[in-house]
């Protein structure tokens, strides 16, 4: 019997050893796994504000032209106001226009009357989940009402909970109808009984930003007391032209896309840009600043660009206390927790809610509560990369969370699997933004590389990373991923780069790479009928922007020449691929092996 104890006692104790084994081996895998998960959400972020950052450099590189160029090939103003000038075509003027377009007999999909019903929003709702368009003809009459609704309303909407006992508010949506679908179908579809907010960046990113407008706006005009949108820093044309929608809008309405686009951007300026809740809950998409005045705000004309609207649109929360410029996103503010507390306690508000930025869990506070993220789109960088949510706001005033997330599969991935994903496709992202800035990272290296032996040390190659490509990244954990090390634990540099395209010449590559996008919006400004084609002339006249903004110089005798040059199939007109061709040409015989800069930030 003594002998039997001892045998248990022993058979006990290897399996307590064991069991403890196995915890300390999981909660180190699981170390890792949440570190994996951070590194990638924090590639995916950076890229993304990098990316907004070049947008807002190009903005204001055509707001410095068309406020302060005087003369440009004898156009000056006049060209660059002809190519931003966003005024009416008069055959939208007509507020009838849209019956001008006719519906054939063959169009299967739902055909609205307006003043609009809840059986179109019905048929609306089925339509889009089985993947129908709305036709051109009625998408062109729920525009030009929602426009004549969004001229009667103020710059700043106050709600209250007296009359409805809680009111839902939606972060950004960025096109994903599934997201709004499934929150419609949780939540309820707007009414009386269930009001919404819906804070801005609706459009973008997304491949159904149209159907998500439609929706809100139909929503809007069947109840405009009970569904509000807020204006996001994504419902402006320049950001449309580099995100998405723009070329969304073309591929779905080929024939009337134009007319349907300059609708969208009259409306998007003419959405409001705040929303309160019973005087205590301020409502913005991006957040405030020092300056912040919504007395001021509620007064200004929101269709024109200012900094206050900047501020609100782009800003973001901080840490620290105070305010400055968001240099990561290149636009708005930073604004701490003594920013907030003045603000609210200067307007008698208790809470500060915005959107702008994805979060893990669809929501964050920050500032000691006083400020709520709240974003609306899950699976934003990656299938199982974040949540979705929303807020419900009842009279005490007390949000409640809603969590949510689409699943675009039936089988359900594992939290491995998830992170195994997104970590791949974040350093692939990682992986082309090193490859189109080649040419100054190699340069960057090289000034470490004294004996020209390919190697460097690696906090040496992540200081010229962190330099280069203006990232918050951790490279010293990344590096694993992105390059190889030598002989001694020096990294070899130009592994970074061994996907790189064959018999393409670096700087070229970079500067197609780099600024293939802005070249894309610049082409995309002239060709005004988005018809994929632009003039002899216009080119003529178009190539001074665009030079300008790349730091080329280059005469009005040759861009004559290269204009005819390359126009290869002589017809009068350049597609974007010769457009793009023209950069090509005026690289290499410009090119004097220093990287392309910009105009923008230039030193």
């Amino acid at each position: 019997m003594g002998c039997g104890t001892s045998v248990a006692t022993a058979t006990q104790g290897k399996d307590e050893k064991t069991a403890v084994l196995i915890q300390r081996w999981f909660r180190r895998y699981m170390a890792r796994l949440e570190m994996r998960r951070r590194y990638t959400w924090n590639i995916f972020q950076s890229i993304e504000y990098a990316g907004e950052q070049d947008q807002l450099q190009l903005s204001s590189f055509f707001s410095f032209m068309l406020n302060n160029v005087t003369h440009l090939n004898g156009n000056g103003p006049d060209l660059i106001s002809k190519l931003m000038d966003s005024a009416s075509d008069p055959w939208l003027e007509n507020e009838n226009c849209y019956n001008l377009v006719t519906v054939p007999e063959t169009y299967t999909g739902p055909r609205l009357s307006f003043p609009l019903s809840v059986s179109d929003m019905n048929a609306l709702l089925g339509a889009f989940k089985e993947q129908q368009t709305l036709h051109a003809r009625y998408v062109l009459q729920l525009l030009h009402e929602t426009r004549k609704l969004l001229k009667q309303m103020p710059n700043i909407i106050h709600l209250s909970t007296t009359y409805t006992k809680e009111i839902t508010i939606c972060g950004d949506l960025h096109g994903q109808l599934d997201d709004l679908l499934l929150i419609f179908y949780k939540n309820g579809l707007p009414s009386a009984e269930t009001p919404y907010v819906f804070n801005g960046d609706f459009v973008d990113r997304g491949k159904n930003s149209v159907e998500v407008m439609v929706l809100l706006f139909a929503y809007l005009l069947l109840y405009p007391d009970y569904m509000h949108l807020n204006r996001g820093n994504h419902e402006d044309h320049l950001m449309n032209l580099r995100y998405g929608f723009t070329k969304e809008v073309m591929q779905k309405y080929k024939i009337h896309g134009c007319e349907i686009l300059q609708l969208f951007q009259d409306v998007f300026s003419l959405l409001p840009i705040a929303t309160i809740i019973d005087g205590k809950i301020l409502i913005v998409h991006g957040g405030i600043s020092d300056q912040t005045d919504l007395d001021f705000l509620s007064i200004l004309e929101r269709h024109k660009s200012s900094r206050q609207i900047v501020d609100i649109l782009w800003s973001d929360p901080k840490t620290l206390k105070g305010c400055c410029p968001n240099t990561f996103r290149g636009g708005g503010c930073y604004f701490g927790p003594d920013v907030t507390r003045r603000l609210l306690l200067q307007h008698g508000l208790q809470l500060l809610i915005r959107s702008h930025e994805c979060k893990q869990e669809g929501y964050e506070l920050c500032h000691s509560g006083q400020v709520i993220t709240i974003f609306s789109a899950s699976n934003y960088y990656e299938e199982g990369s974040n949540r979705g949510a929303y807020i419900k706001v009842g009279r005490e005033l007390m949000p409640r969370f809603y969590q949510y997330q689409v699943s675009r599969s039936t089988r359900k991935l594992t939290l491995t699997q998830r992170v195994r994903a997104a970590e791949g496709s974040a350093f692939r992202a990682l992986k082309e933004k090193l490859f189109t800035h080649r040419s100054e990272l190699i340069l960057g290296f090289q000034e470490y590389d004294h004996n020209n032996t390919g190697t460097i040390l690696v906090s040496e190659w992540a200081q010229v990373l962190e330099t280069g490509l203006r990232l918050d990244l951790p490279w010293r954990t990344l590096r694993p991923h992105l390059v190889r090390l030598a002989s001694g634990g020096r990294v070899d540099y130009q592994s970074c780069f061994e996907d790189m395209e064959p018999g393409v010449t670096p700087n070229l590559a970079d500067a197609l790479f780099r600024y293939r996008k802005d070249i894309e919006i610049i082409f995309s400004i002239i060709d005004k009928d988005q018809s994929g084609l632009i003039s002899i002339e216009e080119f003529r006249h178009t190539w001074h922007l665009f030079s300008a903004h790349l730091g080329i110089k280059i005469d009005n005798r040759a861009i004559d020449d290269l204009a005819r040059s390359i126009d290869f199939n002589k017809d009068g007109s350049i597609d974007f691929n010769e457009f793009l061709e023209a950069f090509r040409v005026v690289h290499k015989l410009d090119n004097k092996d220093q990287p392309v800069n910009r105009i923008i930030g230039k030193e």
